[in-house]
């Protein structure tokens, strides 16, 4: 009789997902994040993958199977006062197993104890509860068409320029409470329009469109009052044929129901949860929409 061949070796185990590193991302990573979203029903959003990965700092674990990311979040930090957490993303494949959960360990230990935000779906927020994050906000969704329906007030506004900087960044540390530089001076090459409102020499208040997919997210919104926010809301508007999409603090009522006066429609709510500070800093009666919610 023949000799019979010998078995193959079995084929080596995986490691178990608690075993799978968890390593720093880069823009390079930028494709495997925005397949991450995809995968997750999310749109892919790559132009702001773009700008997390290069102004913060990505964590992520890699697929064994050679599939792409596990899990993936970006941490935008404003130094020793604050970081923000956002695009917590989970693979469909890997869901309910954990892998978030220990992500979000490990950005809590690499904190450090400073302090932590973020926007929470209704589906991720126990999950952040049970890590110690507490509610202390909410934020609401809309978007669609302007209709420019209801009036704005004639309040003046116009493009940003170069020598505008130094002010912008002047009125939005007082605003956001913190310095955040790396973030505002990118927008002129992030956004598509960046304007002002300025009244007698001063400017009271600034804002950004950017695009996302088929749409202009409009953030970040910081003005003086609620009437000067509407105007640059209306300018931003008159400057495109997309649809809006703006996260407004629920506390600014005059100007959600001037929006949804305008056709913006109300799709969701996220709360704002914070992590070792009781509330945000800075002035939340000037800051009216964030520059997206998973930069604070």
């Amino acid at each position: 009789m023949p000799t019979p061949l010998p078995s193959p070796p079995p084929p080596p185990s995986s490691p178990s997902l608690d075993e799978l590193p968890i390593r720093l991302l880069t823009p390079e990573d930028l494709t495997a994040c925005a397949d991450l979203s995809e995968d997750r029903g999310w749109p892919r959003e790559e132009h702001k993958w773009g700008l997390l990965l290069a102004a913060g700092t990505g964590y992520g674990i890699d697929d064994p199977l050679g599939k792409g990311l596990v899990t993936a979040c970006v941490v935008t930090s404003y130094g020793p006062g604050l970081r923000a957490i956002g695009m917590v993303l989970v693979a469909e494949r890997y869901a309910r197993r954990g892998v978030g959960r220990r992500l979000m360990r490990h950005v809590v230990a690499e904190a450090g104890g400073t302090p932590l935000t973020l926007h929470a779906t209704p589906n991720g927020q126990p999950l952040y509860e049970q890590l110690g994050f507490a509610v202390t906000g909410r934020a609401e969704m809309l978007t669609g068409r302007f209709s420019f329906a209801e009036p704005a007030p004639g309040i003046p506004t116009r493009p940003a320029t170069a020598e505008d900087l130094p002010a912008i960044l002047r009125l939005d540390t007082e605003v956001f409470g913190l310095d955040r530089t790396h973030m505002i001076t990118r927008l002129p090459a992030f956004a598509d329009q960046l304007r002002v409102a300025e009244e007698q020499g001063e400017i009271t208040g600034f804002a950004a469109a950017w695009p996302n997919m088929d749409t202009h997210v409009v953030g970040p919104l910081v003005a003086r009052d609620a009437a000067t926010a509407q105007a640059l809301v209306a300018s931003l508007a008159e400057g495109t044929d997309r649809p809006l999409r703006t996260d407004v603090d629920v506390r600014h009522e005059a100007l959600l129901s001037w929006l949804k006066a305008n056709g913006l429609q109300s799709i969701a709510f996220n709360a704002v949860m914070n992590l070792g500070i009781p509330d945000l800093p800075g002035d939340w009666s000037r800051r009216f929409a964030p520059l997206t919610v998973a930069a604070g």
